[in-house]
């Protein structure tokens, strides 16, 4: 009972920090520009959520639009050789979609010749953020501009062909898969979740490509266009996932009784019945049905693991729309889709390799260095406040 305490204790105040805590989609920010021989056309994407970060919102008066505008315009410089370029005018709030924010502007350059684009867009309050730019012409080229890497030289960027630019490489995009699996606090609690039940190399295996065939095939549907998912169900469900694992691996340490899989199923109907939030009222059913399969089936095998892999597998194709979010923003033109593609998801899941890496030994350490008393402390404790972080994200996302 002592140990039972202690893990609620740490589920407690882990909903406490859990609003603190990002979810694996990066703070983003998005624009293109054209070039001509006098300046150039911008056109700039931010979401409504980013901008609560300023305390803007720009559907709350016109004068908070106008301050959006203005924002834009001083984080979103261009500069000709080393001249600033201004501004014509004042930028024009654009037809968006739901929970995003679009303006343009004219920039009017005092020299033809090498451009320069450079962010600062968020970064005294997001450090983190990252803003994709993309130059458009006969051949459009992106970069991923940060805190690290803010200017972007577009050499002969008034020329008659197309100018040249150097784009965002493979090996960036990897840094980039490397970067939001690390910041992905979500993901990173739904992999420890899996990992504190492992009990060999080989179940670790099982579990870790599971989870990874099934969320590289979704992040390629997603980002191909293939597959539109909405992603405030994906979030909810991601949350959902953190949650039942974590709970699972009490429920199976206590004795598989009935009292958890009663509980969960109550509550998914509830939130079915009452119909709150962005999550249709079928998907909560869906849920409610999965949850009862899941631990009917966990109930009456000797063997959960290979369960637990096939959960993982089910359970990673939703993580891998989370992921799609970053590239499917961009809308990469063809030719530079497959490479970023590729590059992100093996940064991806080279980061994954790294906390397991680091992780599994660490908790295999606990496990023979003292009794099992403790083991089963780590895995309560830390199955508890996992727990509670994906209920907070489960439903506050649902909500939303």
């Amino acid at each position: 009972m002592r140990f039972r305490g202690i893990g609620l204790i740490a589920g407690v105040a882990c909903l406490i920090v859990a609003g603190s805590a990002s979810p694996h989609g990066r703070s983003v920010s998005y624009s293109t520009w054209v070039f001509d021989e006098s300046g150039a056309e911008v056109r700039a994407r931010i979401s409504r959520l980013e901008l609560t970060r300023l305390a803007l919102d720009p559907t709350a008066s016109q004068r908070q639009s106008d301050e959006v505008g203005r924002l834009l315009v001083r984080a979103l410089q261009l500069r000709s050789g080393d001249r600033p370029c201004a501004i014509r005018g004042k930028p024009t709030a654009l037809p968006a979609e739901s929970g995003w924010v679009v303006f343009g502007w004219r920039l009017d350059c005092p020299e033809r010749g090498d451009r320069t684009i450079t962010s600062r867009l968020l970064l005294d309050v997001a450090p983190s953020h990252l803003h994709f730019a993309r130059v458009v012409g006969e051949r459009s080229v992106e970069r991923v501009l940060s805190e690290a890497e803010p200017s972007w030289l577009i050499e002969d960027a008034t020329a008659s062909r197309a100018p040249t630019a150097i784009g965002s490489s493979f090996g960036s995009y990897i840094e980039l898969g490397v970067e939001h699996i690390l910041s992905g606090w979500d993901h990173l609690a739904f992999v420890m979740a899996l990992l504190l039940l492992a009990a060999s190399v080989r179940e670790v295996a099982s579990l870790v490509t599971g989870f990874t065939l099934a969320h590289s095939v979704t992040l390629g549907l997603a980002v191909l266009g293939v597959v539109h998912p909405d992603a405030r169900v994906v979030e909810a469900l991601i949350g959902f996932s953190i949650a039942l694992v974590a709970v699972e691996n009490s429920w199976i340490l206590s004795g598989r009784g009935r009292t958890v899989p009663r509980v969960t199923i109550a509550a998914l109907i509830v939130f079915a019945v009452a119909g709150l939030g962005a999550v249709p009222r079928g998907v909560f059913v869906g849920l409610a049905l999965f949850t009862a399969c899941h631990f009917a089936l966990l109930g009456a095998s000797e063997r959960p693991a290979r369960l637990r892999t096939a959960v993982a597998f089910a359970f990673g194709l939703i993580h891998g729309f989370g992921f799609a979010g970053v590239l499917a923003e961009m809308a990469l033109a063809s030719d530079r889709l497959v490479p970023a593609l590729f590059g992100f998801n093996l940064g991806v899941e080279l980061g994954q390799l790294a906390v397991v890496a680091v992780a599994w030994p660490s908790l295999r350490f606990v496990a023979k260095s003292f009794d099992s008393r403790v083991e089963r402390l780590v895995v309560e404790t830390g199955s508890a406040a996992i727990c509670g972080l994906g209920l907070f994200w489960f439903v506050t996302r649902s909500l939303s």
